[in-house]
Order: C-alpha cells, then structure tokens, then sequence
C-alpha cells in the first residue's frame, strides 16, 4: 500500500500561472474586504482558500465575499462539518464507501469525484459519516491540487439497494446538498448517476426539493448497461471493478484512508475555519437561516 506523508499547499504563485483571469489585485481586495468582517477567522483563511473562492464563482468579486461567508457560516452549523477527525466512525464510513477523485479528466475537461458502495451491509451505512468522508476528502485534495476547471461528482450505483436510499438521513441530505450548490470552493459541471438501477427515480425524488434547476440540468443518469457515461468520461479511467483500467477500488480506498491519516494536522487547522457569531454584524445565524424542516419541505411539495 503507498503510504501518504502531509500533503504540501498548492502555491498561490502556480494559480496565478495557471489562471491569467486570477488576479493578485482582485485577490487582495477580497483581503482586504476580509480584515472587516469581525466574525469570519480572518487569522485562519489562506490567499489559497481566497483564490478557490473567488475562481469557484467565476473571478466575480462580489461574489466570492458572498460565499466566502456562507462556506465558514455553513462550516460553524452543519453536522458533517462538527468533527473533523479522522476516527472509528470515519474509517468504518471509507470501509464502507470508495470516495476518490480520479486520475483522467472528463472530455470536457473536468475532474471527476468517484463515489461507489464497496460493502453492501447496511449496519455499516451511516450516511452522515459518509457524507463527512467526502467533504473531507474534497477539501485536502482541492489543498493538494488546487483550482481545477470543474468537478463532476460519479456515483456508482452499482451496488446500492432501495434499502441504503431508505437509510439517508433527509436533514443530512438537505444540508449537503445545499452546501455542495451554494458554498463549496467549487464549480460543480455534472453530476452522474452511474449503473442506475429501475428505482433510480425513487432517490430523485426525495432529492428534487433540496436541488435548484441548475443542478437538476447537470444530473446525468446511465442505466444498468448503458455505455452513455462513455460521451463524458473514458471508460478505461474508471476502477478496475467498475470497468476501467484504474486502480483496484480497495486500493484507492487504503490510499485515501493514509492520505486522511497522513494530514490529521491539516484538519486541525482547517476545523478553526468557522465564523464567530457572537461578532457578526446584524446579528447571528443559525440553521433556521438556511433550512425549512425536511417535513415542511415535503409538505410544500405536495400542495405544490
């Protein structure tokens, strides 16, 4: 197995060389903008957490601030952001769940996220852990790699019964959804449903009131022998029980789980990025800001 040492940052002198449209100026006004707001970790927020922000929401100012705060609001409120160890509940979640990013970019030129169920026993699905591996994994990779021109989330469905989509946690998928739309540090392209099975339409619904139209545009589904992923994505980069030619998904899993091990000291760091509501102009959110109830969700659905 390869063993991962503490992943090194990735310069912010290499993003501007990536990105001509990223510039120091631009960056630094958000800097500045930053040394104002009383409640944001101001002291704990890297140039390189500024240049994924800003580059997420197209090099638009105004709009970086705005999601800026969301993200280190969100961080201090969502349950899958309150425990950023890497623990029993954690290991058991990546036992369970191959959360990876993988190697070949998409023919449009994104990275793909790899998401596939690696043991079907549902004692072991906690959905909340799982959802709190990935965000975990999305962070230090995007410390690792960088801005990337765009993501595209690949869930394999392969393995997945109508009993794991019973065990979602609703309020759980309500936040993760929402904080994946409105305040990752990413441009999230496409969304596909991999070796979806008849009951595909049964997860969709439950998920239809938490996703905006846009991100509706961007799910793509490939049934149980469908070659369509093939329009979007090499099928030889794919792991090797999916398909492709990747690596083993046991393997990817260990060397995530090292790679999570290796950089305990960067999600020490990374847990003192929230904001301080107590010092927050106009006073402090909370979740209620954000989220109806899961029930009156569903509620306002059906009289829709």
């Amino acid at each position: 197995m390869k063993i991962f040492n503490k992943l090194p940052k990735m310069s912010v002198q290499k993003e501007y060389e990536k990105h001509t449209e990223i510039k120091p100026e631009d960056i630094e006004n958000v800097q500045l903008w930053l040394e104002e707001q009383p409640h944001l970790p101001r002291e704990h927020i890297t140039d390189l957490d500024l240049i994924l922000a800003y580059h997420s929401r197209d090099c638009n100012i105004e709009q970086a601030k705005q999601v800026i705060d969301l993200n280190y609001t969100l961080r201090g409120l969502l349950t899958f952001y309150s425990n950023r160890e890497v623990d029993n509940c954690l290991e058991r979640a990546l036992q369970t769940w191959l959360v990876t990013p993988l190697s070949t970019n998409t023919k449009e030129g994104y990275r793909p996220i790899y998401c596939q169920l690696l043991d079907t026993n549902l004692n072991k699905f906690v959905y909340s852990d799982v959802v709190r591996a990935f965000v975990m994994i999305v962070d230090l990779w995007q410390y690792e790699e960088g801005t990337v021109p765009g993501v595209a989330i690949m869930l394999n469905m392969d393995k997945v019964s109508i009993s794991h989509i019973s065990r979602m946690e609703l309020n759980v998928a309500q936040q993760f959804l929402y904080f994946l739309q409105e305040a990752m540090f990413i441009q999230l392209k496409e969304f596909h449903f991999v070796n979806a099975p008849h009951y595909i339409n049964t997860l969709l619904d439950m998920i239809r009131p938490f996703l905006r139209k846009e991100m509706l545009d961007k799910i793509k589904v490939h049934y149980v022998g469908s070659n369509s992923l093939e329009e979007y994505l090499p099928l030889h980069a794919l792991p090797k029980e999916a398909g492709g030619n990747y690596k083993d998904g046991l393997i990817l899993r260990d060397e995530i789980l090292s790679k999570l091990k290796a950089n305990r000291k960067f999600f020490e760091e990374d847990y003192k990025k929230r904001v301080d509501e107590s010092k927050r102009p106009g006073g402090p959110k909370s979740l209620s800001t954000f989220f109806t109830s899961v029930e009156e969700t569903f509620k306002n659905l059906e009289i829709d």
